[in-house]
C-alpha cells in the first residue's frame, strides 16, 4: 500500500539560520531518506520550494482564477513529502514518526488512492 508522508512546519526564517545548522539539518534528512531508501520503503520524496513561489488554480463557473501563494492561509505550510510503499498503515505511521520534521512539526499520513486508468486510445 502507498502513503504520502506530508511534512509541515512553520517557514523558517533564513537570517535566523547559521550555514552548520543547515548543513546539520540536511544531515538527518539525507539519513532518514538513506534509511528509507534501505528498507524498500522509499517510491519518492522532495522538499517544495518557499511558499512565496507557490501558485493557486481554482475553476469556478468555467473561470480560471489564478492567485499566489497557497489557497489556505495557515500557520503550518507544506514544505515537502515522500511517497512509501509499505505492507500497512502502522509500518507508514512509523516512518512518519522517524521523520526529523515530526521534531517541529507535523506529518500527515494519507493512503493513496490508485486507479486502474483505461489505456490511452482505448
Amino acid at each position: 500500500m502507498k502513503y504520502m508522508l506530508l511534512i509541515y512546519s512553520e517557514p523558517w526564517d533564513p537570517a535566523q539560520v547559521t550555514e552548520d545548522m543547515q548543513k546539520a539539518e540536511l544531515a538527518k534528512w539525507f539519513k532518514y531518506t538513506a534509511d528509507m531508501q534501505q528498507a524498500g520503503a522509499y517510491v519518492a520524496g522532495d522538499a517544495l520550494r518557499e511558499v512565496a513561489t507557490a501558485t493557486s488554480v481554482r475553476v469556478r463557473d468555467g473561470k480560471t482564477l489564478t492567485t499566489d501563494g497557497p489557497f489556505a492561509e495557515t500557520k503550518e505550510i507544506l514544505g515537502g513529502y515522500y511517497l512509501v510503499d509499505v505492507p500497512s498503515l502502522d509500518e507508514a505511521l512509523a516512518w512518519a514518526e522517524r521523520c526529523p520534521g515530526a521534531q517541529f512539526g507535523t506529518i500527515e499520513v494519507r493512503p493513496l488512492m490508485e486507479f486502474d486508468m483505461p489505456e490511452a486510445g482505448g
